[in-house]
């Protein structure tokens, strides 16, 4: 079978965007926030830990750490408390507390709409400041890539990489900037509705015809 090019790969993706559309039209970040500090913080417990999980721990935990400054001071040992049930609770403590503490220092308080300046905070890399900056601010940064856009993309033949920045730059160079942000909820929600990691439903799956691993099934 010959090598597909670039060009019908990027049609493709444009057409399995459409289908995800019509599948998934209210796709959106399942985390739940009201503003760019708690997602932050929502996303940084998110590690390793279910959205519902996170979203049951938030609910009272932003009633409790209205501000950056009330996280910066919280005692370690509270706030490790206060997230335990959302696993390795002790890294995000302390992610979240120093993270807190540099933007009451360095930004008033407030998270910077900025990429640059967002992965300078302790316990964010580049995927969580995509997902801040992509929901909380608009901006379409890059492309957030989690493990299940990273299992997507793989069976969806849309990048030969493994490695998350790598995904990210295949994916960047194939889709249009506009729909960065949405791509990944579509391939998130798709995989976590559709296309398990176990069990994918090839034979219910929207794309199937668009997608060589479903194509093989």
């Amino acid at each position: 079978m010959a090598r597909e090019s670039f060009q019908d790969r990027a049609l493709r993706i444009q057409r399995i965007i459409s289908r995800l559309k019509k599948a998934y039209p209210d796709a959106h970040c399942e985390l739940n926030y009201s503003n760019p500090l708690q997602l932050l913080v929502a996303t940084i417990l998110s590690a390793q830990c279910t959205d519902k999980r996170v979203n049951l721990v938030t609910q009272s935990l932003f009633k409790k750490y209205p501000a950056a400054r009330d996280f910066a001071q919280a005692p370690l040992g509270a706030l490790e408390e206060d997230i335990k049930s959302t696993g390795f609770y002790r890294n995000k403590a302390k992610s979240i507390r120093a993270a807190c503490r540099a933007l009451v220092e360095k930004h008033g308080g407030q998270v910077p709409p900025s990429m640059e300046a967002l992965v300078q905070l302790d316990g964010v890399g580049r995927k969580t400041a995509n997902v801040v900056l992509g929901n909380a601010f608009g901006l379409a940064e890059g492309i957030v890539v989690d493990t299940h856009v990273a299992r997507l993309s793989s069976r969806l033949g849309l990048t030969d990489n493994t490695a998350p920045e790598k995904i990210e730059a295949d994916l960047q160079r194939l889709v249009p900037r506009e729909d960065w942000t949405l791509l990944s909820h579509l391939l998130i929600w798709h995989g976590r509705r559709r296309c398990g990691a176990r069990k994918p439903d090839c034979a219910g799956c929207e794309v199937k015809d668009l997608c060589p691993t479903g194509r093989k099934v």
